[in-house]
C-alpha cells in the first residue's frame, strides 16, 4: 500500500507542522498524531493539559447525533460544561471559531481537549479558558470510497410534570383564599360538576400533557453520503447529509411541526509542487424549523389553569331557537365540528390560547443558512533553511437567520350557559376578535453573523544527530466576528512564539508566548502578554526502565500566565460615563425644568487584562505494549484582576443614592481560584483473532474559591464571600413550618415581604437581632455552576468477530440546586402542581396547622408568597446522578462476503438506546423539565454500506 499521504487522513492542511505534504510516513505514525494549536504533535511527545479522542474509531461503534455528546464519558478534565472548571471555552472547527452544533459527528476525525493554559497560549486572549478543537475528515491516497449511511429513531419523553385536575385545583384555590382571609371563589356545585364531567365545555378540565395534545414518540431520521479518496497530488472528501425530526405536539397544525437540516461539507488537498501545497474547505448548512404560529406550548402547559381553557365547543350545544347564535355560527370557523370557545367570564388574555393557536393562528418557519470557506497554502522552505516551512490560512464564515410566517387572527366565542329540561344549552354568544387570513408571508427576526479568520506562521522542525529535536514557531493570528445589532465586533489578535526542545524524546522543554491586543482597554494599555513554561521527563526512555512493562511514562510540569479580555464585558469600561438617562430634573425657577446630566462612573485608564496564572503537573503512561494507558493531572488556576465597581473601597462621597450618581470607576480587584485533579485509564486488547475488549474510565474533580473579595459591606463573618466557593448557594436556613399564628408571634420578625402565618416557612436568626432579613443569609451549599464537582465516565467495548457491544455511562456528584421554578414556587392564581397535595393545612378557626408532622409544602396562598419563595435550604436538593447514556450493538458483515463484489465493499448494521437510565435520589426532579420540551430517551437503528 502506498502510504505517502496517509498521514494526512486526520490532519487538516492548515495544521500540518513537521513535514511537507509529500514526505513518506507510515499509517501508525499518522494515527498517533494529535492536533494542537497550529500544529500536530506525535502522541509520544504530547505534554500535559491535552486529551484527544479518535472520533472515527468511536463512531464505528457509537452513533451520535451531536458532535460533543457525552464527551465526559471518554476524556478526563472535561465535565460537559467546563475544562478544568473553566466555562466559556473556545470551540474551533479546523482551526476556525465555529459552533460545535454545526459540524456533524459523521464529519469528524478527531477532537482535542486543550485544558491547560500551556496548550492554548498561542491562540491568544479568547482561548484563555480552554479550547476544544474539532478536526474534520479529509481525503487520502486511495481509490474513491463511497459510504452511504441511514438511520432512524424515536424520541420518547422521560417524564412530564404532574398538575392537578380542574376540580382539585378549584378546591385548593378556595383553600388558599380562606388561608388569606377571603371568601371562596368556586361553589361546591361547580366543583362537583367539574369533577363529574357533566359538561366539559362549561366546566372544563384540560390536561395539556394528555394524548389529546402529545404524541407518545416522534421520529428522527437521517441519511448521509460520504465520498473520499485521492491520488498522488490531490486528496478529496465530501459529506452530504439530510436530517428530519418531528415534534411532541399532536394537534392542529402542530402535528406537522418539524426540524430539518441539509448540509454539504467538502475539502480538497493539493500538492502543486514538491515545495508547495494548498487546501480548500467549504461547508454549507441549511436548517429549518417549522411550527404552528404563536404556540409556546410548553410554557402554556406549565401555566394555563385546567379550568380556564375550553377548547372547541360543539355546535350541538347552541340553542336552536336563538337566531343570534345561528347568525354568528354562519360565518364562524369550525374545527372538528366545534367553534373556539372561552370561559364564561374571560379576561382579555384568554381571548387567545395555545390550543386555538395550534389550529387557527397560522404557521411560522425559522430558517438558518450557514456558509463556511477556508483556504490555505503551505510552503516547504527546506531550500532556504532545512526544516523551515511556512503555512497560512484564511477563512470566511457567514450565517444568517430569519423567520417566515403566515400569521392569522381568529374569533373566539364567549358562551353563557343555561339548562333547559335538564340539558346544558348555550343561551347566548359574544364574539371576540376577528377571523382574518391575509395570505401574505411575513419575514421577521433577521440576523447575521460573520467570522473572518487569518493566521500565518513560520515553523522550524529539525533533528540533530537523531537526538536533539528542535522546533519553533513564529505566528500571526487573528479573527473577528460581527453580529447584527452589535456595533463592536468580537476580536482576537495576537502574535505568538513557540520554542520546543527534546533530547531523544526523553527530556522536554517548551516555551510558548503571545503578544496580545485588546480594544476594550484604554490606549496605551491595550498590549498584553502571555507565556508558559513546560518541562517533561519520559522515564520509560531511561536505562533503568528498559525492558519493563512501561512503554511510556512521562512526567511534565507547567507554569503559565495568560492575559485575557473575555471577562471584560463591554468596550469603554475604562472611560467615565456622563448621561441623562434617568429621572432627575432641575431648574432655575418655578416652571423651569431641565433634565440633569450626572456622572454614573469614574475613569480608570489603568484598567488591565484579567490574568490566568496556572500550575499543573501531569503523569502519562502506557504499559503492556500500549494495551493499557493512563493520564493523571493536578491543576491550580488563579484568575486575578476580575473587574468590579468597588464602592466600598472609595469614600462615601464618591457616590450618591439620589440623585443616583457615582465617580467610582471599574477596577481590577476580585480573584478566583480553581484547583483539582483528573485521572483517565484506557485498556484495549485484541485477545485473539475473534475477540477484542476495550475499557475506559475517567474521573475529574475540581473545587473553587473566591480568593479575593471586598467583604466590607457585610457585618458578620459568616456572610463573607472571600474563602467560599464560587458556586456557593446563598440563602436562609429554614427551621421548618410555623405550626400556629401564636408561634409566628413569638418568633423573630421575618421581613421578607408578606407577613408570615401558620403554615409558612420559619428561618433562623443568624445574628440574633430579632429580625430575619438579608443579614441572615448564609452559605447553603454548592451549585455546581461549572459542571458537577466530581464527574466520572466509563465506556466498555466487547467485540466478537463482526459483532460488537458498546456501553457508555457518566455520573456527576457534589452539586446542589434549588426547587425554584413554577412547579415548586406557586402563588397567586398560578397552576397547581402535584407537590401542593402535601401542603400545610391550616384550620381557619384555630389558625393552627393540622398536619404539621407530615406537611412537606407551605400553606397555599393567593398572595405573592414572598416569605416562602426565597432561596433557602428548604428548597435545596442534590443533583448527584449516575446515567447509563448509551448501549449500542453493531454488526459488521464479514469482509469475505464482498471479496468478489465490484460494487459493495462492506455493510454494517446497528441498534442503540440513548439516555436509558438515571440512578439518583432526586431522579424525578432531574428528569423533569418545566416550561420547556421534555428530556427524551432515544432509540435508534441504522445501516451503512461501503462502495
Amino acid at each position: 500500500m502506498n502510504t505517502t499521504y496517509f498521514k494526512y487522513l486526520l490532519l487538516p492542511a492548515a495544521l500540518l507542522s513537521t513535514v511537507g505534504f509529500a514526505q513518506e510516513v507510515d499509517e501508525e505514525d499518522a494515527a498517533q498524531k494529535v492536533n494542537v494549536a497550529f500544529r500536530s504533535v506525535p502522541q509520544e511527545d504530547l505534554l500535559g493539559g491535552v486529551s484527544v479522542l479518535d472520533y472515527e474509531e468511536l463512531a464505528a461503534k457509537n452513533n451520535n447525533t451531536y458532535s460533543l455528546d457525552n464527551m465526559q464519558g471518554y476524556v478526563s478534565g472535561f465535565n460537559g460544561a467546563s475544562l478544568w472548571g473553566q466555562t466559556d471555552y473556545l470551540v474551533l472547527v479546523d482551526g476556525v471559531p465555529r459552533e460545535a452544533n454545526n459540524v456533524k459527528p459523521d464529519e469528524i476525525a478527531q477532537v482535542t481537549f486543550m485544558k491547560g493554559a500551556q496548550a492554548v497560549v498561542l491562540y491568544g486572549s479568547r482561548a484563555a479558558k480552554g479550547v476544544i478543537l474539532i478536526t474534520t475528515k479529509r481525503g487520502y491516497d486511495k481509490d474513491l470510497e463511497v459510504k452511504v449511511s441511514a438511520n432512524t429513531g424515536w424520541n420518547v419523553a422521560k417524564s412530564f410534570p404532574e398538575y392537578l385536575g380542574a376540580a382539585e385545583y378549584m378546591t385548593l384555590y378556595n383553600e388558599a383564599l380562606v388561608n388569606d382571609g377571603y371568601s371562596k371563589k368556586y361553589s361546591d356545585e361547580a366543583i362537583y360538576n367539574t369533577y363529574a364531567g357533566v359538561n366539559p365545555y362549561r366546566y372544563p378540565n384540560v390536561n395539556l400533557y394528555s394524548s389529546d395534545y402529545l404524541k407518545k414518540a416522534y421520529n428522527r431520521s437521517e441519511v448521509v453520503a460520504e465520498f473520499r479518496g485521492g491520488a498522488k497530488r490531490t486528496h478529496y472528501y465530501t459529506n452530504i447529509g439530510y436530517m428530519r425530526q418531528g415534534d411532541n405536539m399532536n394537534y392542529g397544525n402542530t402535528k406537522d411541526d418539524y426540524v430539518d437540516r441539509l448540509n454539504v461539507r467538502g475539502n480538497v488537498d493539493m500538492q502543486m509542487a514538491d515545495w508547495i501545497s494548498a487546501f480548500v474547505d467549504a461547508n454549507v448548512t441549511f436548517y429549518s424549523a417549522r411550527s404552528a404560529a404563536n404556540t409556546d406550548f410548553w410554557e402554556a402547559a406549565a401555566s394555563l389553569r385546567p379550568n380556564r381553557v375550553v377548547g372547541f365547543i360543539p355546535t350541538s350545544y347552541l340553542d336552536p331557537n336563538n337566531p343570534t347564535t345561528s347568525d354568528l355560527m354562519s360565518t364562524a370557523r369550525l374545527f372538528n365540528g366545534g367553534f373556539i370557545g372561552a370561559p364564561s367570564d374571560p379576561v382579555e388574555s384568554e381571548y387567545t390560547n395555545v390550543i386555538a393557536n395550534g389550529f387557527a393562528a397560522g404557521t411560522s418557519k425559522y430558517n438558518s443558512r450557514h456558509f463556511e470557506f477556508s483556504l490555505g497554502i503551505n510552503l516547504d522552505l527546506d531550500r532556504v533553511l532545512k526544516g523551515l516551512t511556512f503555512k497560512t490560512m484564511f477563512a470566511v464564515d457567514y450565517a444568517t437567520t430569519y423567520t417566515t410566517s403566515y400569521t392569522d387572527t381568529y374569533a373566539i366565542y364567549v358562551p353563557q350557559w343555561g339548562n333547559y329540561n335538564g340539558q346544558e344549552v348555550i343561551t347566548s354568544l359574544v364574539k371576540q376578535n376577528k377571523d382574518e387570513h391575509t395570505g401574505s408571508q411575513g419575514v421577521s427576526g433577521s440576523t447575521y453573523e460573520q467570522t473572518i479568520d487569518f493566521n500565518a506562521h513560520f515553523d522550524y522542525n529539525r533533528s540533530f544527530n537523531d537526538v536533539h529535536n528542535v522546533s519553533a514557531m513564529l505566528l500571526a493570528n487573528g479573527y473577528q466576528q460581527s453580529y447584527s445589532g452589535q456595533y463592536h465586533r468580537t476580536s482576537n489578535v495576537n502574535a505568538g512564539l513557540l520554542a520546543s526542545y527534546n533530547y531523544a524524546h526523553k527530556y522536554y522543554a517548551e516555551f510558548g508566548s503571545a503578544l496580545l491586543h485588546s480594544a476594550k482597554l484604554a490606549e496605551g494599555h491595550r498590549k498584553g502578554y502571555s507565556y508558559s513554561f513546560t518541562a517533561g521527563w519520559n522515564f520509560a526512555r531511561e536505562a533503568f526502565l528498559e525492558g519493563s512493562i512501561f512503554d511510556d511514562l512521562k512526567l511534565s510540569a507547567s507554569y503559565s500566565m495568560l492575559s485575557q479580555d473575555i471577562d471584560i464585558e463591554n468596550f469603554g469600561m475604562y472611560a467615565p460615563d456622563f448621561n441623562n438617562n434617568h429621572d432627575v430634573w432641575w431648574g432655575w425657577g418655578v416652571g423651569d425644568s431641565q433634565q440633569a446630566t450626572t456622572s454614573r462612573r469614574g475613569s480608570n485608564k489603568n484598567l488591565d487584562y484579567i490574568k490566568r496564572k496556572e500550575f499543573s503537573v501531569t503523569l502519562q503512561g502506557a504499559l503492556f505494549e500500549k494495551a493499557l494507558s493512563f493520564e493523571a493531572s493536578y491543576f491550580r488556576t488563579s484568575t486575578e484582576g476580575l473587574i468590579i465597581v468597588p464602592n466600598n473601597l472609595y469614600p462615601s462621597y464618591f457616590s450618591t443614592y439620589w440623585p443616583e450618581a457615582s465617580f467610582v470607576p471599574y477596577t481590577n480587584y476580585n480573584d478566583d481560584l480553581r484547583y483539582g485533579f483528573e485521572v483517565g485509564v484506557n485498556y484495549k486488547k485484541q485477545l485473539n483473532d475473534d475477540w477484542m475488549v476495550g475499557v475506559g474510565a475517567n474521573m475529574t474533580w475540581y473545587d473553587t474559591e473566591a480568593s479575593k473579595r471586598d467583604d466590607s459591606q457585610y457585618a458578620d463573618a459568616y456572610q463573607y464571600r472571600q474563602g467560599t466557593q464560587l458556586d456557593a448557594i446563598w440563602g436562609y436556613e429554614c427551621l421548618g413550618l410555623f405550626k400556629s399564628d401564636d408561634e409566628v408571634a413569638g418568633a423573630p420578625e421575618q421581613k421578607l415581604g408578606e407577613n408570615p402565618k401558620a403554615g409558612d416557612l420559619r428561618y433562623k436568626d443568624q445574628n440574633g437581632d430579632g429580625v430575619i432579613d438579608n443579614k441572615d443569609v448564609v452559605n447553603l451549599g454548592r451549585g455546581g455552576w461549572y459542571g458537577a464537582p466530581l464527574t466520572v465516565g466509563a465506556n466498555f467495548t466487547l467485540k466478537y468477530k463482526g459483532l460488537s457491544l458498546f456501553v457508555l455511562a457518566t455520573g456527576g456528584f457534589g452539586g446542589q440546586a434549588t426547587k425554584s421554578n413554577s412547579y415548586w414556587w406557586i402563588h397567586g392564581d398560578s397552576k397547581y402542581s402535584a407537590v401542593v397535595r402535601d401542603r400545610a393545612v391550616v384550620d381557619p378557626t384555630t389558625h393552627q396547622v393540622t398536619n404539621a408532622s407530615t406537611a412537606t409544602y407551605p400553606r397555599l396562598t393567593t398572595g405573592s408568597g414572598s416569605n416562602n419563595f426565597v432561596t433557602s435550604d428548604y428548597w435545596l436538593y442534590d443533583t448527584d446522578a449516575f446515567n447509563l447514556q448509551k448501549v449500542q450493538i453493531t454488526y459488521d458483515f464479514p469482509a469475505s462476503m464482498f471479496e468478489n463484489s465490484r460494487v459493495v465493499k462492506g455493510i454494517s448494521l446497528f441498534a442503540n438506546g440513548n439516555s436509558l437510565l438515571t440512578v439518583a435520589k432526586e431522579k424525578e426532579i432531574l428528569e423533569m423539565n418545566v416550561g420547556s420540551a421534555p428530556q427524551n430517551r432515544f432509540y435508534q437503528i441504522g445501516a451503512s454500506v461501503k462502495f
